[in-house]
């Protein structure tokens, strides 16, 4: 039978329920989830992270972090994109990542579409932002949503331009991981905060 996991007491802060199982958790919500990022290689970055977080936990992402950024030379597209078959061999033999050929191989297509975008004129931010002109987009109701028509509509922007591993489910939490969408509880501290990286 299925039991939902223990909260862990640190404080009196109320947080949103996901962050309360894990300090680890705990530390990236309160000082990463939902921050409003505007730097174009960030948000690719955290779109790569969400892409690896398919049919796993973010608590998995989270632990892997500096090993997947170790490992996709911290994130650089342009490096990236010149990964080739024998990188995809030693990141598939690499114990401190995701080891997922279809999310490797996502990574450094995503890389490219993202470099294609720039030699557009696309500028990934606000190619973003765009997406949602009144963004943060609050959602005030407190339900737990998997995806929205504003995420539809990302993830087909997303795969019109290249991009791999960019659903409407991964499209939305990428979303709310950046700050597009203010998914935060309405009783957690952070509901609401605008600060931007």
């Amino acid at each position: 039978m299925f039991q939902t996991p223990p909260i862990l007491p640190t404080d009196d802060v109320s947080r949103c329920r996901w962050a309360r199982t894990d300090p680890l958790l705990r530390t990236y919500h309160d000082e990463e989830w939902g921050v409003p990022v505007r730097d174009s290689r960030m948000l690719w970055e955290m779109l790569c992270l969400e892409g690896f977080q398919a049919g796993l936990s973010w608590l998995i992402v989270l632990r892997r972090r500096d090993g997947l950024r170790r490992a996709f030379a911290h994130f650089d597209p342009d490096m990236v994109a010149r990964f080739d078959a024998r990188d995809v061999e030693r990141l598939m033999a690499d114990p401190g990542i995701i080891r997922a050929r279809a999310k490797i191989e996502a990574t450094i297509g995503n890389a490219k579409a993202y470099l294609a975008m720039r030699e557009r004129g696309e500028d990934f931010s606000e190619f973003t932002w765009g997406m949602a002109p009144d963004a943060p987009v609050r959602n005030a109701t407190g339900a737990v949503l998997s995806q929205s028509p504003l995420s539809q509509a990302m993830s087909k922007a997303l795969k019109a331009r290249g991009f791999r591993f960019v659903g409407p489910v991964i499209a939305y939490a990428w979303m709310q991981a950046v700050g597009v969408i203010d998914d935060h509880d309405p009783v957690c501290f952070r509901h609401h905060q605008s600060a931007v990286r």
